[in-house]
This record gives structure tokens, sequence and C-alpha cells, in this order.
């Protein structure tokens, strides 16, 4: 059925209605749009939220319907933007993760909530390694939760054991010898083990949680770049209660990013259902409803938002 323009006018023009049926009327109209229009990405769904009827004839509200988890409440104003972009240009990641979180995820909030830990550090498990057990970075960090030899060892994990072997150079007339580091393929890293590796990182993040008054932010930006670094930014702005957006610019800005790139992933995953169908907004939008095309056909997350 097509809805031709100004047909909502002219449905209300002879009839006095509630705000209730106002509502599920525009409502139930929107929704009629959304099978009207076509768009050139099928992923760029429209933006439905709640409706409130403002009292002036014609401006309607669509609703911010972000819900941040409560544990990152607090701090809405520095986080939304960076969201918003991070949900705009990661999407396809975003929903890669998503789906094999459910695999990881439930097994490690419950390893932390027997560590009385918040479940959002779960998501330290992505960011990491992306689940890749074999990961290896170039610093030589290795397993689900990236840990380095002597962090590991400080655990208690069994890590492979490295062995130098002389290698002559050919074609010197002197005989010189490098040493070669050689990793036993035969031996067990306990690092590449999901459960002990898991148990390890819990108790590694219970002592950042002592070590940082259980600052949640602080103990994540201490897992990227050490809780040294951390109390050195600390001592720079002279605040006895620093948190981390007092101390965001003395960190290194991989760190940074990293803390964002937590806040982010916690959030989205928190309003999941809204993403993937393309109705989370990140801010209040209004609207005149002769002119919703508009609003439609806005990129996920845009549609009016204020600039």
């Amino acid at each position: 059925m097509k809805i031709k323009k100004g047909m909502v006018k002219q449905r209300f023009k002879h009839f006095k209605v509630s705000k209730t049926a106002w509502i599920l009327f525009f409502s139930l109209t929107i929704s009629g749009f959304t099978k009207v229009y076509s768009f050139a990405d099928t992923t760029q769904k429209p933006l439905i939220a709640a409706i409130n009827n403002t009292g002036n004839a014609g401006e309607i509200f669509l609703d911010a319907n972000i819900v941040f988890p409560e544990v990152l409440l607090g701090n809405e104003e520095e986080t939304t933007a960076y969201i918003e972009k991070f949900a705009k240009n990661k999407r396809a990641y975003l929903i890669r993760t998503y789906h094999r979180s459910k695999k990881y995820f439930p097994k490690v909030s419950t390893i932390l909530n027997k560590h009385d830990l918040p479940e959002e550090l779960k998501v330290l498990l992505a960011l990491e390694s992306a689940f890749n057990g074999n990961a290896v970075s170039k610093a030589g960090a290795v397993g689900y939760w990236q840990f380095m030899d002597n962090v590991a060892k400080e655990y208690g994990l069994h890590i492979a054991a490295k062995h130098t072997k002389a290698v002559k150079n050919k074609g010197s007339k002197k005989t010189k010898e490098k040493k070669i580091v050689v990793k036993t393929k035969s031996q067990r890293d306990d690092r590449k083990n999901f459960y002990k590796s898991t148990y390890a990182a819990a108790r590694y993040l219970k002592d950042r949680s002592r070590n940082l008054d259980n600052n949640l932010l602080l103990m994540v930006a201490s897992y990227n770049c050490g809780v040294g670094n951390v109390w050195e930014a600390m001592k720079k702005t002279g605040k006895d209660d620093a948190d981390f957006w007092d101390i965001k610019n003395y960190l290194p800005a991989e760190t940074q990013a990293y803390v964002m790139n937590f806040i982010a992933l916690n959030v989205i995953f928190n309003n999941y259902e809204k993403f993937e169908n393309n109705t989370l907004l990140f801010t209040s939008v209004k609207f005149n409803p002769n002119n919703i095309n508009s609003v439609l056909t806005e990129e996920p997350g845009t549609a009016g938002s204020n600039q």
C-alpha cells in the first residue's frame, strides 16, 4: 500500500485523538514507511525509536535510546561521539566479534565473577587476541590474554621453554657465531590454554583493582601499558584521586584508544539488537512527519544528530 505525501495531515484533519492514539498511529505509520522505501545499502534500515508528541503540531521526536552499562555511567559526554563513530566505521568487525563472543564471554564472565570483578572486563579478551589462543604479538605476548613471559610466570602459567642455538656464519674467514632463540614446539604453553590463561588474567586484574582503588578504566589502561605507567600518569595530574579522564592525555596514544575501544565494545554489545537493526540512536532527533523521507534515508546513528 502506497502512502501519499500529506496523508498524515488529512487523516487527522477532522479528528481529535488522545496522546496515546497519536503515538500509536505514528508508530504504525512510520513502520509502514520502512516497507515502502528502499535503500541502496540494504543494511541501512530506518531509525525508529520511541516517539513523543511535543504538543506542537507536526513536530515529532525520536528519543536517543542508547543504554550504558551501569559501571560506565557518568561520562557519556566524553564517550558517545567516539562510540557512534566506532559503530559506524567498525560495523562488520563488531558483528563478527559479537557472534564469536557467544562461545567465550559466558565462560569469562563466570571466572570474573568468582574473583569479584566486573563482567565488562570480558571484552578485553576480544581486544587482546580476538579469541585466538595462538596469537603472538610483535612484543612477544602470547595467547588468549597476551601475557608476556615474565608476567605469565608470575601468575603461575607454564610457558614453552626457549633455548639458544649457535649458528656459524658461512663465507667468513673468521669463525663467528650468532645466537638465535628457538622455542620447542612440543612443550606446552598455558597462555594458549583458555581456562588457565583466563584464571591468570582474572588474578592479574584483581591485583590491579587493589593497586588502583577498584577503578575500572584505570585497570583497563594498566592492562595495556602497565600499572607503573598509570601511576606515573596519575602523579602528573597532581590529584590524589585521579581517574582515567584526568590522566588520559598523559597516557600513550595506544592506551587511550584501547580504553575507548573497551568502552565502545561494552556499550554497543549492551545495545546489540538495536545496533544490528540500525535502530540505535545516540542523540534525540526532531523532525516533521511530512518530511519523514529525509529521516529514513539517513545513515544509522546520524539522523538529525545535533552537531
